[in-house]
């Protein structure tokens, strides 16, 4: 039980790097908190320090996703990848280290994925850049490939076999990000959501 509270403490620290601030601080001297939606994402990255800054942070806070997620098979622990990767995402959210003013989600969710199921991560990569292509609205197409995780991870379990606590996970975590974005669909509803531009 110790060992299992302590992977859980150190994927939430993981999960709390502000890579965004990091970013924005080290070589851009901006903290983006003051900027654009003032979340430490790679949305908020992309749209106040550009796409090179953009994706970097949004491959960083991926990457922290899937660390935490594969740090009960590092440290040869028995307990679910799952749950150490949901910590993950509170850091992101609530990050310890930026005030507990964080990002949405999206993409530290995505890197929980990639370790815990990849192939459920490149569905939701390809439903995000399609409709990403298609609407140009990143809070949109965050919400869309949430709810695309939740209809493979049903139809999977139709079609070969339950798994339950992903099934769970999956759909907390588009639960949470959909609940993140509360703000941006009142946005899209009245015309004034940004789009992008880059794609």
């Amino acid at each position: 039980m110790v060992q299992i509270i302590l992977v859980l403490i150190l994927a939430y620290l993981l999960g709390s790097i502000p890579s965004g601030l990091i970013i924005g601080k080290v070589f851009y001297k901006t903290d983006i908190r003051e900027h654009g939606s003032g979340n430490l994402g790679g949305t908020n990255t992309f749209r106040t320090l550009g796409v090179k800054a953009g994706l970097v942070v949004t491959l960083a806070d991926i990457l922290k996703g899937t660390l935490a997620a594969s740090l009960p098979v590092l440290l040869s622990i028995d307990m679910n990848p799952l749950l150490a990767g949901v910590f993950a995402v509170l850091g992101h959210t609530y990050p310890l280290f930026a005030g507990f003013r964080g990002g949405k989600a999206v993409a530290t969710s995505g890197g929980v994925l990639l370790f815990a199921a990849p192939y459920l991560f490149l569905t939701v990569l390809v439903a995000f850049f399609i409709s990403l292509y298609i609407t140009k609205y990143v809070s949109l197409s965050s919400m869309i490939a949430g709810i695309i995780a939740i209809l493979f991870a049903i139809m999977e379990g139709f079609v070969q076999k339950w798994d339950i606590p992903l099934l769970i996970v999956v759909f907390l975590l588009a639960s949470f990000v959909i609940y993140r974005h509360r703000a941006n669909i009142k946005r899209i509803m009245d015309k004034t959501e940004p789009k992008i531009k880059w794609l």
